[in-house]
Formats: structure tokens, C-alpha cells, sequence
């Protein structure tokens, strides 16, 4: 009778696995599905790709859609491999946290550029240049690259070189569990978390001020004021992702046999939630975007017509 009451708790526990991982990939097939089309979109006309607020964008786009790829990958192979090298783990680690740092750098790079076009409009053609947009796309990928690489370093400095031909279970809890990088996680946790929350809280006051005075039509206003919050409520998700070690912390030992939901929970609503609602916001509410998509749902064919000059 133990055998076989045994035997139906592991049947169980892999059928609940099952079901997790599955809702996951099938999550992450529809998020990078839809940004995948978002993305063609992009490059099937140049009025996107000469324009800096699309090229902020879309590289919005491309970065969440590598950081859900690397996430689910990770999320699997937690319940299917459990002897991972530690060189590949580190890897993926390390594009996992650079994309996921990324994103609300991104989003105070785009709130910035949206400050320069509505409340300085003569300035923005010299401000915000295709050059420059780039440039900036480049410094987010430097500064959100850091917390990673220290977190690597500080592994290679706690613990001798001979262990990075072992393999372990990949996430971050078990690599990063030392006390030295609790606290560092702190610190640059505080500090990316002040920094993004005073550009974006700033600047969409800002926004919202200026079209409130500037917008007769209380439409228009309205609308901008819905766009706004908006972006406040996809940062918000995105933020969460920073604070869930710390709910993670308090509500264990109030609930210590839910601690598995609770991540997976976390998870969904952190990481795949402020994805899916990416394209919502930007996207499809853009007029050009939404008149683009249009096309290619409907199947119609982009037709380039070439002049010829004679010699």
C-alpha cells in the first residue's frame, strides 16, 4: 500500500511538472510568435528603421524575445537536467540577467526620447539621431551586462576554478548563494531599481503635463494619458521581477509547502506577463505599426517599385 501510494505522489508531482513546463514553453512559443511578426514589421518598411523611437522599440522587442527564450530554456532544464556544466549554466545566466536588466533600461531610454519630442520638439531632429539611438542601445547592453559579470567574477573569487568542471542544477539560488553576493544583489539592486523609477517618474509627469496643456482636444489627451499609464504598468511588472526574492522571503515560512507555486507564479506574472503586454502597448496602439500589421495578417505583398534611369 506505501509502494503504491508512493508511486501515485511521483506520478502526481511529474504530471504537475509536466503541466508547468508546458504552460511555460507554450507561453513563450506565443510571446516571441507575436513580437516575431512585430519585428518583420519593422524591417518591411524604413520608416521604422530611421526613426529612433522605433529603434528603441524593436530592439524592446528582439530583447525580451531572447530573454523569454533563455528564461524557458532555464525554467525547463530545472526539471529535466539536473546536472548542467557549470560554462554553459554561466552563459545562459549571464544573457538571462543582461536581457532582463535590459528591458526597464530600455523603457527609461524610450520615456527619455518621448521627454525630448513632446516637451522640447525643437530639439529633438539634433538630439535624437540614428547614431546616437545606437550608441545608447550599445550603453544599455554595457551597464545592464555588469550585474551579471560581477556576479561571475565573485563566483570565480568564492569558489576554487576546479569547480567549473562540475555541473549542478542551473539557477541562480544555488550558484549565487554566498553572503557576498546577497549583498551586492542588494546594492545594485537599489541602485538600478532608484535610477529607472526617478528618469521614468519624471519624465511621464513630465509628458503628461505637457499634453494635458498642449492637447485642446480632450481626446487626444485622454488618449496620451492612457498610454502613459500604460508604460507605468509594464514597468511596474517588469519592477516586480526585483522585489520577488524579497516576497519570496516573507511568505515562505507562512506557506512552505507552496514555495514551487509561488515561484512558478512569480514567473509568469515578472517575466512572461510584461512581454505579452509589450507589443499591446507599443505596437498595436501605434497607427503606423497597427497599419502594417494589418497588411501582413491579411496576406498582402509588399511591392517595391524600382526606377530605372537611362544611361
Amino acid at each position: 500500500m506505501n509502494s503504491t501510494i508512493l508511486e501515485n505522489t511521483t506520478q502526481d508531482r511529474y504530471a504537475e511538472y509536466f503541466v508547468r513546463n508546458f504552460i511555460v514553453v507554450v507561453f513563450g512559443i506565443t510571446i516571441n510568435f507575436i513580437n516575431g511578426l512585430l519585428v518583420f514589421t519593422f524591417f518591411s518598411s524604413s520608416i521604422f528603421y530611421n526613426d529612433p523611437r522605433y529603434i528603441l522599440y524593436i530592439h524592446l522587442v528582439m530583447n525580451d524575445m531572447l530573454m523569454v527564450l533563455i528564461t524557458v530554456i532555464i525554467f525547463v532544464m530545472a526539471y529535466a537536467w539536473s546536472n548542467v556544466p557549470l560554462p554553459f549554466c554561466f552563459i545562459l545566466l549571464i544573457i538571462a540577467s543582461t536581457t532582463h536588466k535590459n528591458t526597464p533600461l530600455t523603457l527609461a531610454g524610450m520615456a527619455i526620447e518621448r521627454y525630448i519630442a513632446i516637451c522640447k520638439p525643437l530639439h529633438h531632429p539634433q538630439i535624437c539621431t540614428v547614431r546616437r539611438t545606437y550608441i545608447l542601445i550599445s550603453l544599455i547592453w554595457g551597464v545592464g551586462v555588469i550585474p551579471a559579470l560581477a556576479d561571475f567574477f565573485l563566483f570565480l573569487i568564492v569558489f576554487p576554478l576546479s569547480v567549473l568542471s562540475k555541473g549542478t542544477r542551473c539557477t541562480i539560488v544555488i550558484l549565487y548563494s554566498s553572503p557576498y553576493h546577497e549583498m551586492m544583489s542588494k546594492f545594485l539592486l537599489g541602485l538600478y531599481t532608484s535610477a529607472v523609477w526617478l528618469i521614468l517618474v519624471f519624465t511621464y509627469c513630465r509628458v503628461l503635463v505637457t499634453a494635458r496643456r498642449a492637447n485642446t482636444d480632450k481626446s487626444l489627451a485622454k488618449k496620451a494619458q492612457n498610454t502613459i499609464l500604460l508604460h507605468g504598468l509594464q514597468l511596474m511588472l517588469c519592477m516586480l521581477s526585483y522585489i520577488t526574492p524579497l516576497i519570496d522571503r516573507i511568505y515562505a515560512p507562512l506557506l512552505p509547502y507552496e514555495q514551487k507555486k509561488m515561484v512558478f507564479f512569480h514567473y509568469l506574472l515578472t517575466n512572461m506577463m510584461p512581454r505579452l503586454l509589450s507589443p499591446l502597448i507599443y505596437g498595436i496602439r501605434d497607427k503606423h505599426f497597427y497599419k502594417h500589421m494589418k497588411g501582413l495578417f491579411k496576406c498582402r505583398l509588399l511591392i517595391v517599385k524600382v526606377k530605372t534611369t537611362n544611361r
